[in-house]
């Protein structure tokens, strides 16, 4: 038997084979994922430099693409950042694993280097055109345009027809990929949803885009602040695995042991070594350099440092939206008339430093779909500021909004689904080491730990949710109270009056002693009305919007405390004015009199 020839393939080689698994399993996903890591990138750069992004996305149909049942798509993404010097150009769209973000522990949006070259890819195996980058950096004359294709074979990128470019802004880039693909609007997986969820989560971004068949649409900045990107962290050794220990060390060179275990980790200090030697380390191997240790005293050095009880990992390296700002973005969402956002402080999970902040919104005027008012709430996750729109169900973050019971907040739930109603909860998660269960980053891998995280959070703002909703019905009750009242007593007074043909006095004493034995409960509903009458005036000043604050609402209200009630007097003074004609009508015919009492 023949013997058949083993060789090698290169990463680009790999993923050219497997695009699926980056995002690119569908003509659909094609385009979106194409359009997500173009705008992460612009994102990102723009962070680094603290710089206030502005991008502008334009997407067009330009005919039939090569693929069956395909649209040959252009998609150009032009953004106000730092720009590319030529050098990294063919790196960053040409070359697979080439990132400088890659295992840095840091909050960014992309970490491994593989999307942005898979769109690459994508465009150069459809319409055999790689990508268009335009590029000025502040210390180039003028913009340079290039074309950007993958060698696959040898895993580089190229660069082809350098020439003049042109940008609107003194420094930026500009990416254009011509793919095969289709589009998709609305939905789960529609632009549309992706590009109003991203201004969502990033505030400080002002974003114009232009879709087919569509006009262009401006969703303007609402801070001014760039956030402050923390610094990298390193891992927790807790965290890893032995072969991951292992080639950790070799990213550091010839450096001892103990050197390397305070350089390379989170939380590990002279007295942690301390603690590894009481363990069974052996404190001459501290002294040894990493390059000269075994497979086998690695293999015991990471025993022991599993056995020993180490710090949290700290949790400065994780950043969040704040309150404040998610606030202001929710507000974008449509016409709302509640929202609460619940920003929990950074803490650790599966020892890895983490952040969750939710907002709950209920909107008007929904119809059929998500977040109408028989149809289940629509769910927004993010992950490190990034919509994550596909494979909803196995997240961690649908499972722990699963798992609460919202039916003691007020709303209606089938059992272990999301709630019913025109709600959009949007769960944000911010972590400088997500773990994703796939390449394409689509879901979040769900730890017990992390789901009880998120579950802790979305309860809180379930409960700020029950407070509005009953505070509602008993507006609506006192209402409906006040409603009765002001109808029906100065009805009951004056035809008791009538009945016993009481003087005015008589009547008007009536009306004191209804008005005092009523007076508690009158007293209590005018207060608490007039207070949800300017509370309602101020939301529609505000355009319609309530921010409930963690502040139980007020229950009873003492006499001392209440407004006089002038309600039923006025209206019984009104009714006392044309009185001798009522008499004289009532002596003329007793008959109807009656009737009508």
């Amino acid at each position: 038997m023949a013997k058949d020839k083993i060789t090698s393939s290169s990463t680009a080689e790999y993923f050219s084979k497997n695009l699926q698994q980056v995002g690119f399993s569908s003509p659909t996903k094609a385009v979106l994922t194409t359009l997500k890591e173009a705008v992460d990138n612009s994102l990102d750069a723009c962070e680094e430099q603290e710089i206030l992004p502005e991008i502008s996305v334009q997407i067009e149909k330009l005919g039939a693409g090569t693929l069956k049942n395909t649209d040959l798509i252009r998609i150009k993404v032009e953004d106000n950042g730092p720009g590319l010097s030529l050098e990294d150009v063919p790196k960053v769209f040409g070359e697979y694993l080439a990132s400088s973000k890659f295992g840095r522990g840091r909050c960014s949006r992309g970490q491994q280097g593989i999307g942005i070259s898979a769109a690459t890819t994508w465009a150069q195996l459809t319409s055999a055109k790689g990508v268009t980058v335009v590029t000025k950096t502040k210390t180039m004359r003028q913009p340079v345009q290039v074309q950007v294709a993958v060698d696959i074979k040898h895993n580089k990128g190229v660069l082809k027809d350098k020439k003049d470019g042109k940008l609107k802004g003194p420094h930026g880039l500009s990416v254009e990929f011509i793919i095969d693909g289709r589009i998709q609007l609305q939905g789960e997986g529609g632009l549309i949803t992706y590009l109003t969820g991203t201004a969502l989560v990033n505030p400080h971004l002002t974003l114009h885009y232009t879709l087919p068949e569509q006009k262009t649409v401006t969703i303007t900045r609402v801070s001014n602040e760039s956030p402050d990107v923390p610094d990298a962290t390193e891992p927790h050794p807790h965290t890893m695995k032995l072969g991951e220990f292992i080639a950790h060390s070799h990213l550091f060179g010839r450096m001892a042991l103990k050197a390397w275990l305070k350089k390379g980790f989170s939380r590990i200090s002279d007295n942690s070594l301390a603690e590894f030697v009481k363990n069974g380390l052996d404190k001459k191997m501290l002294d040894t350099s990493v390059d000269k240790i075994s497979e086998s005293q690695f293999k015991d050095i990471f025993s022991v440092i599993h056995k020993t009880d180490l710090m949290a990992p700290s949790t400065k390296s994780v950043m969040t939206i704040g309150e404040e700002s998610f606030s202001k973005s929710v507000r974008r969402l449509g016409e709302v008339d509640f929202f609460s956002v619940v920003t929990r402080r950074p803490t650790i999970c599966d020892y890895k430093p983490v952040a969750v902040e939710v907002a709950v919104a209920r909107l008007k005027g929904l119809s059929k779909g998500e977040g109408a008012e028989d149809g289940p709430a629509q769910v927004l996750r993010f992950a490190n500021r990034v919509p994550l729109q596909f494979d909803k169900s196995a997240c961690a973050m649908v499972k722990a909004i699963e798992s609460v019971n919202w039916r003691s907040y007020g709303l209606q739930q089938p059992k272990d689904s999301v709630p019913l109603g025109p709600y959009v909860i949007a769960v944000s998660l911010v972590s400088p080491f997500i773990k994703f269960k796939n390449a394409s980053k689509e879901t979040i891998d769900a730890s017990d730990e992390l789901v009880e995280e998120l579950r802790r959070t979305l309860i809180q703002a379930g409960q700020r949710l029950s407070r509005h909703i009953k505070k509602e019905h008993r507006e609506q009750d006192l209402e409906n109270k006040l409603r009765y009242i002001e109808q029906f007593c100065p009805i009951l007074v004056d035809c008791l009056c009538r009945i016993t043909k009481a003087p005015d006095k008589r009547k008007k004493k009536a009306t004191e002693g209804l008005e005092k034995i009523l007076g508690r409960d009158l007293t209590v509903a005018k207060k608490e009305f007039k207070e949800a009458d300017m509370a309602a005036r101020e939301a529609a000043a505000k355009g319609k919007i309530q921010i409930i604050k963690d502040e139980e609402p007020t229950e009873t209200v003492s006499e001392e405390e209440a407004p006089e009630v002038e309600v039923v007097e006025k209206k019984e003074k009104a009714k006392a004015k044309p009185k001798p004609a009522a008499k004289a009508k009532s002596k003329s015919s007793p008959s109807k009199e009656k009737s009508a009492s």
